[in-house]
């Protein structure tokens, strides 16, 4: 389980920092000795028709194998001491020596070269990194302030303490306003696009944002315990969970190469005490097998294809972490939504205006606004930019009073020295002022999810501003695009369960779940794997990074997510376009049939051939010729999927 260290703050799962004015390359051994093998069976190729000595294209050759072959050696060691098997590794290089053996080492050479190359291409994109959880524990709080103004780490503050916290501070532990008011954002726990309003014995959350008050909270969780731990001890436990699917190379490996293996030694044995020929016959004939079976075409089948397909799905801004994701999309039944800057936008605006007693709209936004310049409610913002677009001037406001929890008040230069008030519910009935005529109206837009700010003058309600969060223009399309692939969708949101009913009916989404925090994002992935076997999960923020690590395929908005959720999603949409999420499942159906193909056919080949070479009528000429021209095929259809993707 994650751990921190109450010095330092650091953690087990992650790395040292190491701090130095020198910039650190580091060398990837295993690209850099394929690129050396690749250059030289090419340049040892070409040497080979020009007038150059044989001993120097020997050389080359050579150099070709040592190059690309250390880590296939490894590979096949390990495959022996660990795993117990033959594995693919273990056949490329009995083949290599074979075909050594028999003088071929443009052969041997060429057998290494493809196999690493196609390993290369199976590692593209691996592994999600370690930096999910160095990114969430730099962005959590390090320090707390006393009200004395000393400063401590938070993993010494004990519950009980009182510690302060200024407009713009991150709050640094769970706890309770003692002293105070303020709009919060928390969305890094909620998801919520609005801040929400805190005073006096409401509970904040560590890693939440103060706005636009000074707080005082007395610490009700040490830092351990905190609910924004838990999400990066969420993150790890799910990271851990999520075991990478075998690859199929090498379950296909673990039948293959002992039978191949079994055969040539038959052959290479018994064969001469069949027929009476001399043992050297038949033990060539053997090495051929090996040479002719070693399945380069059906190694770079599946990586080509897949890479391919990852490169064309880059260049859509689509950002695919690793061939395994591709593959496992395909299996995907459920696809869970996040809402706030996923399926919405996560800007507040104006969507309503609506009038009454007789007032007009531009009469509702000048004395809305006027009294709103007054005040750092971050929906003040949308209320005054909704104004300057209607081209509205707001009226001069004096005397302005905010009123904790419930709007503000201020007297209009321009209507009388009228008092006017901006707010909720409870600012008029606090006032005095009927909202009778207005409550069926109001609670219409709290069932569509919108906040209602009230604009009144005097006695009397001169308006209502309903404020929403605006859904992506391609939201739709997207989730009807994914039904049609047979895909279904559901939403998990921090937002209150009035506003995801709303979105998910206007969406075509069937089942939504509201008032959820992080944790209970990840009981729902689960119960949704449970019930689907494969889920993927498309967040944006802190609180959604245990969900998509958990979920099968996570996939994060990259322009506006947090860097944590693109570092522990699979996939990344780096231009926020959602409806590439379809199209990206699409892409997966289509790679896997392209594999299907390939594999097909570079068995089909593979299997003649090797039956030709048992009784004699192939020659490895033949062979090697017709196993290039099937892995040049299996290329060339895998390409095709970097320009249809």
């Amino acid at each position: 389980m994650f751990q921190q260290s109450e010095k330092n703050n650091t953690c087990d799962y992650c790395e040292p920092e190491v701090k130095s004015s020198v910039t650190t390359v580091k060398i990837n051994w295993k690209k850099l000795l394929t690129g050396i093998a690749g250059v030289s069976v090419v340049l040892g190729f070409i040497l080979s028709f020009l007038l150059v000595s044989p001993a120097l294209v020997s050389g080359i050759y050579y150099l070709a194998i040592l190059t690309g072959g250390i880590y296939v050696i490894k590979g096949a060691w390990r495959g022996l001491s660990k795993q117990k098997f033959f594995n693919i590794d273990f056949l490329v290089v009995i083949a290599s020596v074979g075909a050594m053996y028999l003088g071929e080492l443009s052969e041997a050479a060429a057998v290494i070269f493809f196999f690493s190359l196609a390993e290369a291409f199976e590692e593209y994109g691996v592994d999600r990194s370690r930096r999910a959880l160095q990114t969430l524990l730099h962005k959590s709080p390090q320090t707390a302030t006393f009200l004395d103004g000393k400063n401590i780490a938070v993993s010494e503050v004990q519950v009980g303490q009182i510690v302060s916290v200024r407009p713009g501070e991150l709050i640094p532990l769970d706890g309770k306003i003692v002293k105070g008011l303020s709009a919060v954002n928390e969305a890094t726990i909620t998801g919520e696009s609005i801040p929400k309003d805190k005073r006096e014995g409401d509970t904040v959350f560590a890693g939440t944002l103060n706005e636009n008050g000074y707080l005082e909270i007395e610490v009700t969780k040490e830092s351990k315990n905190s609910t924004f731990s838990k999400i990066i001890a969420l993150v790890e436990q799910a990271q851990r969970a999520k075991a990478p699917t075998q690859e199929f190379i090498d379950r296909f490996a673990k039948y293959y190469t002992p039978s191949v293996v079994v055969i040539a030694v038959f052959i290479a044995v018994l064969a001469p005490l069949v027929t009476g020929d001399s043992f050297s016959i038949w033990l060539e004939r053997a090495i051929i097998l090996l040479v002719i079976a070693c399945p380069c075409a059906l190694v770079i089948a599946t990586p080509v294809a897949i890479t391919s397909a990852i490169g064309g799905a880059s260049r859509k801004g689509v950002l695919i972490k690793g061939g395994k994701y591709l593959e496992e999309l395909k299996k995907v039944k459920v696809i869970a939504f996040d809402k706030t800057g996923t399926l919405s936008l996560g800007e507040p605006y104006i969507s309503d205006v609506v009038a009454f007693n007789g007032f007009t709209e531009a009469e509702i936004l000048e004395d809305a606004a006027g009294l709103e310049q007054f005040s750092s409610h971050p929906l003040s913002k949308s209320i005054l930019a909704f104004a300057k677009e209607k081209g509205i001037n707001p009226h001069g406001m004096q005397n302005y009073q905010n009123i904790a929890g419930k709007g503000g008040k201020a007297t209009c230069m321009v209507c009388d020295d009228i008092e006017h008030c901006v707010g909720n519910l409870k600012l008029m009935d606090a006032h005095g002022i009927s909202t009778k005529e207005i409550i069926k109206k109001t609670e219409k837009f709290e069932q569509e999810g919108k906040t209602v700010v009230l604009v009144s003058e005097g006695k009397q309600i001169m308006g209502a501003l309903a404020i929403a969060d605006k859904i992506r223009d391609e939201a739709k399309e997207t989730i009807e695009q994914l039904n049609k692939l047979g895909v279904k969708s559901v939403m998990l949101t921090g937002d209150n369960q009035h506003v995801a009913s709303y979105v998910a009916r206007k969406l075509g989404i069937s089942e939504a779940f509201g008032s959820l925090l992080p944790d209970e994002k990840v009981k729902r992935i689960q119960i949704l794997k449970d019930r689907c076997s494969s889920v993927a999960m498309v967040g944006d923020g802190v609180n959604d990074a245990p969900a998509l690590a958990l979920s099968n395929v996570g996939i994060a908005m990259g322009t506006k997510g947090s860097d944590v959720a693109i570092e522990t999603a699979d996939i990344a949409l780096m231009n926020d376009n959602i409806l590439n999420i379809p199209q990206t499942v699409s892409l997966s159906q289509k790679t896997l049939r392209t594999v299907k193909q390939n594999v097909t056919a570079a068995l089909i080949a593979k299997v003649a051939f090797v039956v030709l070479a048992v009784f004699g009528i192939s020659n490895l000429g033949i062979a090697i010729a017709a196993d290039t021209g099937v892995a040049i095929l299996v290329i060339l259809n895998g390409l095709k999927l970097f320009k249809t993707s």
